[in-house]
């Protein structure tokens, strides 16, 4: 799947880039939703996401239960603070934690 805020690196990994916000969001999400991955496990990472809103936070969680519907197990690398921090506040930091790749 190619989008320009999507990029599928190699069977095993993919990134997101740009600014993942409530205006960008759902036409990305329109893309992501028909995706059906074909891997047991993805690694996503956000080294080039400049931005999050809780939009985008949001987007990732249904992200990764859309995969994980597929089963495919999503690991996010390069988690941004501002990321960081928005799971933290919302109180879904746990939840999302077994996702996040520590480097």
């Amino acid at each position: 799947m190619v989008h320009n805020q999507w990029l599928q690196v190699d069977e095993n990994h993919s990134a997101l880039n740009g600014v993942l916000n409530r205006d960008s969001v759902p036409e990305l999400w329109n893309q992501l939703k028909a995706w059906q991955p074909q891997q047991a496990s993805l690694e996503v990472s956000l080294a080039n996401v400049e931005r999050f809103d809780s939009a985008g936070m949001v987007m990732l969680i249904h992200l990764l239960e859309h995969a994980k519907k597929r089963n495919c197990h999503i690991m996010l690398s390069f988690v941004p603070t501002q990321l960081s921090t928005l799971l933290a506040l919302s109180n879904v930091d746990k939840y999302i934690a077994e996702h996040i790749k520590t480097n």
